[in-house]
């Protein structure tokens, strides 16, 4: 349940803090008091829409922040703190936002940093606020399904449905991919088989280009590498003066000095070493000219295959050998499933089938178990809602075939007549706004008697009605919170003398500006604050009985 509330430095709030109970909660107020202020604030806990207008003092930031008590009956909240990193603490749960001055917006759960999206999923949890726009959603076929999904408990029937449709839409569009390029290849096939035979009478090689480019230098230039190669020659072994001659007589001179210079035998041995190194590479050198031999035969066939290979480079737009390759294996590719084209996409259609069937099996169990809420849905909204002044109401959920979605296989519709005579309709064209707010908190009643939720909030459910009405209603709302925590503003007073708890929302002048406080309400203060709703004054003593009456009959009733 929501136990405190905490809101700084937001619109006409500068600080406000306040505790809420178990039970029926009523806040009431004057119009403009700031009731509306304090949903927009505790709206922002929800994911709503920070605006920097909001932020009271530029000089400092808003703050609004929740603590959640008793959580620790809550296992899929649990569960979704554990899937996303959040400490999880048995005992409470604290949702903050802080809007700073200049826009920025931060959101906090249990003091660690989430996003938004995880502060909103978390709340949502945690309470509802039952809003006038709410009361739209009512119209809204998506909402309608939901209710009934929700009433049915197909969460998990759903998840699986959904996975399974995932499934049978992506074979699907397995199946289109394959047979678009089926059906354009087709189209092509004459001229991919006559790219694929020119690609492979090549019988390209990796690499082979850089290859012949290199052999197509060197024959080109042979005569210059050969003469360069003699020059080199000459200058080692050809000449009448070569480097291995000169080598010889300094090698000579150094051995005849070994008794007289120190250092001789090592010049030796090291000018003996330069000259065997040198008269490896004359002989390198020769071999390499003898080996090189002006082949023109061989160098037409080099141009020939190179030219052929760029033939193709420009007909494909590519600059190398590995890229034709790489078109060569695509086209056989290609080719191959062209020709078995007919297997896979019968194969594919199969796995269309088999998925659909599937994803069909989930829907009709899914549909099966809202036609059956549908009716027990029909019968007890019916049921709780005649008594709050629509005794000619009749409901019908209906269940209608449609095309599969990723919300199954229904068409699902409230349709209510609220006078006799009348034709089932939707809501929207049957219902007046006080109707629809009262089929509302009848669906907020059963839901709250179904599902796990620990607090409620009704902002003015109850506009629009009266007397013996407004009375009913409130003894609704005070049912619904045997099981979860309810809080509901109201304009009342038949409706404000139900709660356990009562706060009173009112603005107050300092020197400087208008504020908004809330207080709690003692039982003094509750009859005052009742006879100025029944009577625009407190000191009206026929006001003042009846808000007495009001309140013990309350008393009574519970007892």
């Amino acid at each position: 349940m929501l136990q405190t509330l905490h809101i700084s430095n937001y619109a006409l709030i500068d600080s406000l803090d306040i505790d809420f109970h178990h039970g029926f909660n009523i806040i009431t107020g004057e119009t403009g008091a700031g009731k509306s202020i304090m949903l927009g604030a505790l709206s922002l806990l929800m994911g709503g829409r920070a605006d920097t207008k909001v932020v009271r003092d530029p000089s400092r930031k808003s703050v609004i922040e929740a603590i959640f008590a008793d959580v620790d009956g809550y296992p899929a909240l649990k569960e979704y703190f554990e899937a996303n990193d959040i400490e999880w603490d048995n005992a409470q749960c604290i949702l903050r936002r802080e809007i700073a001055p200049a826009g920025r917006s931060r959101a906090f759960i249990n003091d660690s940093p989430v996003t938004l999206s995880i502060l909103e999923t978390v709340s949502r949890q945690l309470i509802d606020i039952h809003s006038q726009h709410q009361n739209q959603l009512l119209q809204s076929p998506e909402y309608q399904l939901t209710i009934i999904d929700n009433l049915a408990g197909n969460k998990d029937l759903l998840a699986e449905y959904r996975r399974r449709y995932a499934a049978y839409r992506d074979t699907v569009r397995r199946y289109n991919e394959v047979r678009r390029t089926v059906e354009k290849n087709a189209g092509d096939e004459e001229f991919m088989r006559f790219q694929l035979g020119q690609l492979e009478e090549l019988q390209l090689v990796d690499g082979e280009q850089e290859e012949l480019e290199r052999e197509r230098t060197l024959l080109s230039n042979m005569n210059d590498i050969k003469s360069t190669l003699n020059d080199a020659l000459d200058a080692l072994t050809n000449a009448d003066v070569t480097a291995l001659s000169q080598l010889a007589v300094a090698s000579e001179c150094c051995e005849s000095l070994g008794g007289a210079v120190e250092e001789a035998t090592s010049l030796y041995e090291r000018l003996e070493s330069a000259r065997i190194e040198i008269q490896d590479i004359a002989e390198t050198l020769s071999e390499y000219d003898n080996n090189l031999q002006a082949d023109p035969d061989e160098l037409e066939a080099i141009e020939d295959r190179l030219n052929s290979i760029y033939s193709l480079q420009h007909r494909h737009k590519v600059g190398n050998v590995t890229e034709l390759i790489a078109i060569r294996e695509d086209l056989r590719s290609r080719i191959e499933a062209l020709d078995n084209s007919d297997n896979t996409l019968e194969e594919l259609q199969r796995e269309v089938k088999r998925a659909r069937a599937l994803a069909r099996e989930s829907a009709q169990a899914l549909s099966a178990r809202r036609k059956e809420e549908a009716v027990r849905f029909a019968t007890e909204l019916r049921e709780r809602a005649m008594p709050l002044g629509m005794k000619n109401l009749r409901c019908e959920v209906s269940v209608e075939p449609a095309d599969m979605s990723a919300s199954g296989v229904d068409n699902v519709q409230f349709l209510f007549a609220f006078n006799k005579n009348q034709p089932l309709m939707a809501v929207g064209g049957a219902a007046s706004g006080g109707e629809i707010s009262r089929l509302m908190l009848s669906i907020k009643t059963i839901i709250a008697n179904k599902m796990q939720l620990p607090s409620i909030i009704f902002d003015e459910i109850d506009t629009g009605v009266s007397g013996d009405v407004a009375n009913r209603m409130g003894e609704m709302m005070h049912d619904i919170s045997a099981n979860i925590q309810v809080m509901t503003i109201t304009h009342l007073p038949q409706v404000a003398a139900k709660g356990a708890h009562h706060y009173k929302v009112f603005k107050e002048d300092d020197e400087q500006s208008t504020l908004t406080r809330i207080k709690a309400l003692n039982s003094d203060e509750r009859i005052d604050e009742l006879a100025l709703m029944l009577s625009g004054s407190t000191t009206n003593e026929a006001a003042r009985a009846n808000a007495r009456s009001l309140l013990n009959a309350t008393h009574h009733n519970q007892k």
